[in-house]
């Protein structure tokens, strides 16, 4: 029996209870209970499908080491085997790590401008487009929740809902929940008649929205819900009625709002699933610094007093403060082209994850 025995025998089981659960017709009539499902088998399947692949090569290598005892042609074989075991079993472990429950949920991702007046809306603007962008590359849907625009067309605000279409066991928060944090850009704004380089910063805010939020017990009376017209860019989408709903929890100071629903009550509907989702990240951020309040990784902070990356036009480079990279390639970045940024940030995360098995 290894260390990892224990945890390999429940997952079999799972995975068995999960296949039982796909195979019935009466799971597929709830279509959010088969996401649930397929989800959660999209996480163990690998798993599984390693461990069996290990105790395969297992087998292999007992039965080389015996032939190998008569006959010495079998040792390259058992070097092989040998590597391939070990391979596997550290790929099992990684496999094991403790990941984050969230990674394959959706996600409400919010774009803020800071210091800098309209540089900075324009700014938050480019980094709403940018994650569209990425967000279209992988074939995910984006909804603009809510916006306010500036006088030049950047946004002072924008709240996105990003989802994803499959069961993937990575979905949109495993990609973009590095996300959270002060992002800083330096150039030359379209306000600036000297060509002198500005400093500017736009904030980002970025939660999961599981499909079933079951964890927060909302108060009405803690809430002011206020209705107007709904703003954007113009256009036929933009309605003409008093539909725009916000909504501010008043014990967090929470605001939220989403104006592009067809009505006042889907609006508010839309609006008070983001706020369940806020309210819920919060808590489990609580939870989780009250647990390690010590804890050395910030990957995952949403603190935005953290500066957590600059933009840097005049020498098109993007730099990662948390992780030490940097890259010069911010004109395809800001296309979408974030993988390899995020693949490194992967890469600072899982090492986190193995120190923790």
């Amino acid at each position: 029996m290894t260390d990892t025995a224990p945890a390999i025998e429940a997952i079999l089981a799972e995975h068995a209870d999960l296949e039982r659960q796909l195979a019935d017709p009466n799971l597929h009539a709830d279509a959010s209970a088969a996401r649930k499902v397929g989800r959660r088998f999209a996480q163990v399947s690998p798993i599984v499908a390693t461990y069996r692949k290990l105790e395969a090569a297992r087998g292999d290598l007992e039965a080389a080491r015996e032939l190998a005892a008569d006959d010495a042609s079998f040792a390259d074989e058992v070097d092989e085997l040998t590597a391939k075991v070990a391979e596997l079993d550290t790929q099992l472990t990684d496999l094991l790590a403790p990941r984050d429950p969230h990674d394959a949920d959706d996600i409400v991702l919010e774009v803020k401008s800071g210091e800098g007046g309209e540089e900075s809306a324009l700014f938050a603007a480019d980094l709403a487009r940018m994650y569209i962008r990425y967000a279209e590359r992988h074939g995910w849907t984006v909804t603009m929740l809510g916006e306010t625009s500036s006088d030049l067309g950047g946004y002072k605000d924008a709240t996105l809902s990003i989802r994803s279409k499959g069961d993937s066991a990575d979905g949109v928060w495993s990609k973009l929940k590095f996300e959270g944090g002060v992002h800083r850009v330096q150039r030359v704004p379209v306000t600036e008649s000297q060509g002198r380089v500005h400093t500017s910063a736009a904030g980002v805010l970025v939660y999961p929205e599981p499909e079933e939020v079951e964890q927060v017990q909302i108060d009405e009376s803690d809430l002011r819900i206020d209705v107007y017209r709904s703003s954007g860019k113009g256009g036929q989408g933009v309605n003409t009625t008093d539909s725009a709903v916000r909504i501010t929890h008043l014990p967090t100071n929470i605001v939220v709002t989403c104006q592009n629903e067809r009505s006042q009550l889907q609006n508010k509907a839309r609006a008070m699933q983001v706020l369940a989702a806020r309210l819920q990240a919060l808590a489990e951020e609580k939870a989780e610094a009250d647990a390690s309040a010590d804890r050395a990784s910030q990957i995952r902070t949403v603190d935005r007093s953290e500066r957590i990356r600059t933009y840097n036009f005049p020498e098109n480079r993007i730099a990662d403060h948390r992780i030490n990279f940097k890259a010069h390639n911010l004109d395809q970045v800001l296309d979408g082209d974030l993988d390899d940024l995020f693949d490194a940030l992967a890469a600072a995360d899982k090492q986190s994850r193995l120190q923790q098995v």
